[in-house]
C-alpha cells in the first residue's frame, strides 16, 4: 500500500463543483468511481481544495492510498482509461504516506478569463466571460497592484468556515491581455495566494472589470481592503472563467 499524489484537469462546465455531495454530478464522484474501478478500496480521496459549480482547473491535487503493483505510468493510464473525456490525470507520483494536498499546500494560483464582445460568442463563452461595453487593461492593472501583500478580504469573499479568518495573502498578481483573434484580445487575470476565500477571485474580477469600463475608480480596490467592516461586493463574476492552474508546495 503506498500513498499516490494525481495532477488533475478537468472542463467543469457539467459538474456541481469538484466535493463529491449526496446527490449530484462531481469530479471527486468521477475519480473515486474511476479507482473502484482498478481495486480501490477507501472511502474518500483527498484534496487540495474544492472548485465551485462550472470551475475548471489544470492543476488540481488529489492523493489516495493503493495497493498497486505496477509502474506510475501505468497508474495513469489505468485511470485515464475509465474517466470520462472532460476529466484527465496529467501526471501521477508515489508521495510520503503523511502527504495531505490541503494541508501541505503554500499557495494557490488561479487563471480568471475575459473577452470584450458585444455579441455572445458561442464558441468562446464556455470558457471565458463576456463582458461589454469593453474593458481598458490599463487601469484594471493598476488596480490590481493594491492586492499583493496580506489584507483582510473580507469585502470579497466568505471563510470557508463561519467565524474563521478573511486575511489573506497574496504573492503575486496580473492582468495581462493575449491576441485570440483579428480583432480581439483575451484578458487573463492572475493571481497566487496562500488560500482564498469563498467566491473571493470572482468578487475581485467583477470590481477589476468594473474599474476597466470606467464603472469604479482604480482606488476602489484600495480602499475596501482598507475597511473590512464593508459590505461584501455586489456582483459575481461567472464560474466559466475560472480556472485552478496550479498548487504549490515546498
Amino acid at each position: 500500500m503506498a500513498r499516490y499524489q494525481i495532477i488533475l484537469a478537468y472542463d467543469g462546465t457539467g459538474y456541481l463543483g469538484f466535493q463529491r455531495q449526496g446527490k449530484g454530478h462531481t469530479v471527486q464522484a468521477v475519480v473515486e468511481t474511476a479507482l473502484r474501478q482498478i481495486g480501490w478500496q477507501g472511502r474518500t480521496i483527498l484534496a487540495a481544495g474544492r472548485t465551485d459549480t462550472g470551475v475548471h482547473a489544470a492543476g488540481q491535487v488529489a492523493a489516495f492510498d493503493l495497493g498497486w503493483a505496477h509502474p506510475v505510468q501505468d497508474l495513469q493510464a489505468a485511470l485515464n482509461a475509465c474517466l470520462p473525456p472532460d476529466v484527465a490525470v496529467q501526471a501521477v507520483e508515489q508521495v510520503s504516506d503523511k502527504f495531505h494536498p490541503r494541508f501541505n499546500a503554500l499557495a494557490r494560483s488561479y487563471h480568471y478569463h475575459v473577452f470584450c464582445q458585444e455579441v455572445r460568442n458561442p464558441l468562446r463563452e464556455r470558457y471565458a466571460w463576456r463582458v461589454w461595453p469593453e474593458a481598458a487593461l490599463e487601469p484594471m492593472q493598476r488596480a490590481t497592484a493594491s492586492l499583493v501583500g496580506t489584507h483582510d478580504f473580507a469585502a470579497f469573499g466568505k471563510p470557508p468556515r463561519r467565524g474563521s479568518r478573511t486575511i489573506r495573502t497574496v504573492t503575486q498578481t496580473s492582468w495581462r491581455a493575449f491576441p485570440v483573434e483579428a480583432s480581439s484580445s483575451e484578458l487573463v487575470f492572475e493571481i497566487t495566494a496562500d488560500a482564498f476565500l469563498y467566491h473571493m477571485v470572482r468578487r475581485l474580477v467583477t470590481l477589476l472589470v468594473m474599474v476597466g469600463q470606467g464603472r469604479m475608480e482604480v482606488e476602489a480596490v484600495g480602499r475596501l481592503l482598507d475597511d473590512p467592516q464593508v459590505v461584501l461586493v455586489q456582483g459575481l463574476a461567472p464560474p466559466n472563467g475560472l480556472v485552478l492552474v496550479k498548487v504549490i508546495y515546498p
